[in-house]
């Protein structure tokens, strides 16, 4: 192993002792670990540039006072246990380290700490209803290996970086073609930026085409992780309540003269009510966003699983005016760790898009876009979609009739036709940390619907995710829940 150490020759200090100090500060400091093998005096005194008369007399020190030991035939180790003297040290602080001014930070690094948020640790549940999760069971897992393998071994043009900085092209080209079978979204290949994600994709749309202080509207409730990333660059974020219609596009008009610059949408199931957006309403919005020389930022997550109803074309298909940019991503559809996303939009934009992305990220994984491009284009994709549509849609059928048969008239259930998480508003006293607390004790995790409001939210709603759970646990989840009301 390599081992770094800062060695000044024009220090009073000797080098053995300046290399006995650096080890030892290593091992009380935890950066070298108990029972950690450390490189040979040989192998550390050729690295330094030194003798090995030098790194011995300092290894020699270390080890006669407790800190290493030398095992016959193996190396040098870290010893298993300090001198209890030893445990209780504290690296020297200087004066010079106590009295450096903190780092400033930018404005953007200022305006960020006005909106961080943790990032908890959910809870460890025998019966979990987290939303956005897919059945990842039902994954197949065999032919993805099957092509990720033939692809490893074709070439090696993956190993090199990407010459395309708008993503994979036949991976582009298989989504424009899907795009337009499925959503009947008007786009060529061209049009696609592929991102890290719905996150990223969001991301690179705020840095080109919103200003700190600009006005920005989005559904209340709404997606969280959008909402955070967009006052994370300094809009003034405006609230625009929903009905079973969705967005009320009629609020926009009355929103007291402020020039609103984007409009933040999710049209084919509501985040996180499960509303749809009629198609008056998509008319209507297209209509007033070319009135008002404004961006819609259609966000269609899991648009894929409807379940009776008829999909509705997206927004961005029935743009006449370039107003919509359109999200799509591949993690609820296939898995989350693929972290592959894409936007579409406008052409006079593209060139603009592709630069920034490069900028952020210079390119995602090449093997993971050519392993997706011959899926979606061989039809896999759209087979596994029509699969996991079924099985989804029994776990949502036996999701709503669990929740009536154990609570009857106390429950209202929203957006139960498409997506794979639903909205449940209970009609109950207990307060929604009352209701995930006595849930938790009966092994069933709950996730409230309060963090989704920017303005008053309802008490009793949450939001539950039902494909990764199988219909037994479904079942079961619920009638816990029954017990932890009573």
């Amino acid at each position: 192993m390599d081992l770094a150490i800062a060695l000044d020759s024009r220090l009073p200090q000797p080098l053995h002792q300046q290399i006995y100090e650096e080890l030892r500060r290593a091992i009380l400091t935890g950066r070298l670990l108990p029972r950690q093998k450390i490189p040979s005096t040989r192998s550390l005194a050729k690295s330094l540039g030194i003798s090995r008369t030098t790194v011995t007399q300092s290894y020699e020190q270390l080890l006669s006072e407790g800190y290493l030991q030398t095992i016959v035939g193996s190396g040098t180790y870290v010893c298993a246990q300090l001198p209890d003297d030893l445990l209780h040290s504290v690296p020297v602080i200087t004066d010079e380290k106590q009295n450096a001014s903190p780092i400033q930070l930018s404005q953007q690094g200022t305006r960020l700490t006005s909106t961080l948020f943790s990032l908890q640790t959910e809870v460890n549940t025998a019966i979990s209803f987290r939303y956005g999760r897919p059945a990842l069971n039902h994954f197949p897992r065999k032919l993805w290996s099957k092509l990720l393998s033939r692809h490893c071994k074709a070439d090696l043009d993956w190993l090199d970086y990407a010459t395309d900085f708008q993503g994979y092209l036949p991976l582009r080209v298989a989504i424009a073609h899907y795009l337009a079978r499925a959503r009947a979204i008007k786009c060529d290949r061209e049009q696609i930026i592929i991102t890290n994600g719905t996150q990223q994709a969001l991301d690179l749309v705020m840095r080109l085409l919103v200003d700190p202080g600009d006005s920005m509207a989005m559904e209340d409730p709404g997606y969280l992780s959008a909402r955070r990333v967009f006052l994370s660059h300094g809009v003034n974020l405006l609230p625009v309540p929903i009905d079973d219609s969705g967005l009320m596009v009629e609020k926009l008009a009355n929103s007291d003269g402020e020039r609103i610059r984007m409009v933040y949408v999710t049209p084919s199931h509501q985040f996180p009510t499960g509303s749809t957006l009629s198609l008056p309403r998509r008319l209507e919005l297209l209509l007033w966003a070319q009135q008002h020389n404004a961006l819609i930022l259609e966000d269609d997550y899991d648009s894929e699983y409807r379940y009776g109803d008829r999909p509705i074309p997206a927004l961005q298909g029935l743009d006449q005016s370039d107003c919509v940019i359109y999200i799509g991503t591949f993690s609820k559809v296939l898995f989350p760790s693929l972290r592959i996303g894409y936007l579409v939009v406008p052409p006079h934009l593209v060139s603009l898009f592709a630069q920034v992305k490069w900028l952020s990220d210079r390119q995602l994984p090449t093997l993971e876009q050519k392993v997706l491009a011959e899926f979606i284009a061989d039809g896999y994709l759209e087979s596994h979609i029509r699969k996991m549509r079924s099985l989804y849609d029994q776990r949502r059928q036996v999701l709503v009739q669990a929740l009536n048969t154990h609570f009857g008239q106390q429950v209202t259930i929203f957006g139960e036709n498409a997506g794979i998480h639903i909205m449940v508003k209970f009609d109950t006293h207990l307060s929604d940390e009352t209701i995930i607390e006595r849930a938790e004790t009966v092994g069933v995790g709950l996730m409230s619907a309060r963090s989704s409001y920017l303005n008053s939210w309802s008490q009793g709603e949450f939001i539950f995710g039902y494909a990764e759970l199988d219909e037994m646990q479904i079942q079961e989840g619920i009638g816990r829940l029954a017990q932890a009301f009573n």
